[in-house]
């Protein structure tokens, strides 16, 4: 009788706890879960660029790591890297990976004596100065500023650890407890990524181009987490003004994506106005001028109908924020770029061109949502700012922003962009830049600008496109997929300024992108004409290029187009457009 009941008192609490399980288990819960957008994918290093000094006699067999694995320990006890600490040291390794990668670390170990945990250091770096620095090296401003790349964990006995997100190139291992034996089977990056197509494209007689259109593609691809990124190291946030040449990336490599819109309306949610996204009074303009493009790319009203309450609120504040002398007169964050932020009669100049184009592509959005009254009001505001021209002050910035807004004529801003070639450019207003350049007809000079200032970070070992760059650091500079020979300056670490000095510095920012976005449209020659891209403009711009072709993706499918220069110097074009899509020829 005992049993029975105690049998019976065990059945009944396994239902009462059944029924008490946690709300996670629930199918309903689950289904509610955060899901994101993101795969990885497990990559092995491709080279070992540094052992530290007692490696002959403290590390065995780590060629052993460069194979493919499969993520899995066992235990045959082959194929093994063993890192050993004794009187003679603790063993250290750098790993490449190859390319500029966002995601952490998995680490396969194998039977560790004692069968204990065993404590190593991990150091992720974008470069190899970075990887091989410390986060007490104030001197290069080495961090952990959003992201953690520089730590101690424990690694398990006959076991996976998967730890880090981060961006990264380079990642350096080094052994913590005296007296150890790390037995290592695979070591692998976990790449996280939107697997998305590449359905944009480009190629032309020049291979520099070639590689900076894929480079800045390929940076921006790398931000396309969760949300639109500028950094994948540091600035892991959603900063709205950063977002416009990878957006103008994004259409024209990727066509539409859901990072974008949702990136947008987190920006707008979480800034109730009168206050201004990301605290910076230009931010808020760069919302508008994003949601005008990707409204031309994609053309769907429905989107830009939920934000018409919030942008007709905004542009009104706009306006009211011109004084009697025809002047923006903006309170808050006043904020261009970085290199120009000391500049404050340029930022001045920058912050009305940026209001006149502000204000243009709000009336267009205005007029596609059926509300000529703050159209008007927007053009009648663009009139009043152009009796206002204020001085650029010598910034190439703000040259820029008056030649696109037509506040100064296109040769006049070009002329203030050439001096010193592409000294004073910068990486995000650089775009800019090249697009006064065009807009002036410069192609040559844009396509030259490219060269000489987005090349040198690929000739320096770049993979993606940085934060900000000067030509001034290149003499004697190293590469940063190298340890810093002795007597050269270490173009990551001994340069930057502003927020990103040293090794805070991000080598890969979507903000420098913009020569993707721009060769598609200059050079490929594609402008979209009408809203969802239903009439395209194409009209090529060659320079000294041979040949010139690529593929422009739109919501009815891929436009392809060829364009090669014959022998009496003009072009010969192809285009095949889907349907849905009328190809305008231009002069």
């Amino acid at each position: 009788m005992k049993r029975l009941i105690f049998f019976i008192l065990i059945i009944n609490l396994a239902i009462t706890a059944k029924a008490q399980l946690p709300p996670v288990f629930s199918s309903s819960r689950v289904a509610q879960a955060r899901t994101e957008a993101t795969v990885r994918r497990y990559l092995p290093p491709v080279k070992i660029l540094w052992k530290s000094a007692n490696a002959v006699t403290n590390i065995v067999n780590a060629e052993q790591l460069l194979k493919p694995g499969i993520g899995q320990a066992d235990l045959s006890g082959k194929n093994l890297c063993l890192l050993n600490s004794n009187d003679k040291g603790k063993a250290g390794i750098l790993f490449d990976f190859g390319k500029e990668l966002h995601g952490g670390l998995q680490i396969i170990t194998d039977q560790s004596k004692g069968g204990k945990p065993i404590m190593i250091r991990l150091r992720f770096g974008e470069s190899v100065a970075e990887a091989m620095s410390d986060v007490a090296d104030t001197a290069h401003d080495a961090t952990n500023d959003h992201a953690m790349r520089d730590f101690i964990v424990s690694v398990p006995w006959l076991g996976k650890l998967e730890v880090g997100n981060t961006g990264f190139r380079f990642v350096r291992i080094d052994l913590v407890d005296d007296n150890v034996q790390l037995k290592l089977k695979e070591v692998n990056a976990i790449f996280v990524f939107r697997d998305i197509p590449y359905l944009g494209s480009f190629k032309c007689s020049d291979t520099v181009l070639n590689k900076v259109w894929m480079t800045g593609a390929y940076t921006v691809h790398l931000n396309m987490q969760d949300y639109l990124w500028d950094g994948i190291k540091r600035d892991r946030l959603v900063w709205v003004g950063d977002m416009h040449p990878e957006t103008s990336t994004i259409a024209a490599v990727f066509g539409y994506n859901d990072v974008v819109p949702k990136s947008l309306d987190l920006a707008r949610d979480i800034t109730p106005l009168p206050q201004y996204m990301n605290g910076m009074v230009s931010y808020s303009m760069w919302w508008v001028i994003i949601q005008h493009d990707w409204y031309m790319h994609n053309g769907n009203l429905n989107y830009l109908k939920q934000q018409k309450s919030y942008l007709i609120r905004l542009l009104n504040q706009y306006i009211a924020n011109i004084d009697d002398n025809n002047s923006e007169m903006l309170k808050g964050g006043r904020f261009l770029d970085w290199p120009s932020s000391k500049n404050v009669e340029g930022i001045h100049a920058g912050l009305q061109a940026m209001l006149v184009m502000t204000l243009n592509a709000g009336s267009e959005l205005c007029k596609a949502l059926n509300d000529p009254v703050t159209a008007k009001k927007c053009e009648a505001a663009v009139a009043r700012l152009k009796k206002n021209v204020p001085d650029a002050n010598g910034a190439k910035q703000a040259s820029a922003l008056l030649g696109l807004s037509g506040l100064i004529s296109p040769e006049k801003a070009n002329e203030a962009l050439s001096v010193g070639g592409v000294h004073n450019f910068s990486t995000f207003f650089g775009y800019y830049m090249l697009q006064a350049k065009a807009k002036a007809g410069d192609y040559q000079g844009g396509i030259d600008a490219i060269r000489n200032y987005w090349g040198p970070m690929l000739d320096l070992g770049a993979t993606t496109f940085w934060e900000d760059f000067n030509i001034d650091w290149i003499p004697n500079a190293s590469r940063i997929d190298e340890l810093v020979p002795p007597g050269k300056k270490d173009i990551h670490g001994d340069f930057g300024g502003y927020c990103y000095k040293g090794f805070r510095h991000s080598l890969s920012h979507g903000w420098s992108s913009g020569p993707t976005p721009w060769l598609t449209e200059h050079v490929l020659g594609v402008t979209v004409v009408a809203p969802g891209c239903k009439v395209i403009k194409i009209e090529p711009h060659l320079g000294d290029l041979k040949f010139a072709e690529g593929t422009f993706p739109t919501p009815y499918g891929i436009v392809k187009i060829k364009h090669v220069k014959l022998a009496n110097g003009k072009v010969k074009t192809t285009v095949s457009a889907p349907a849905g899509v009328k190809i305008i020829k231009g002069a």
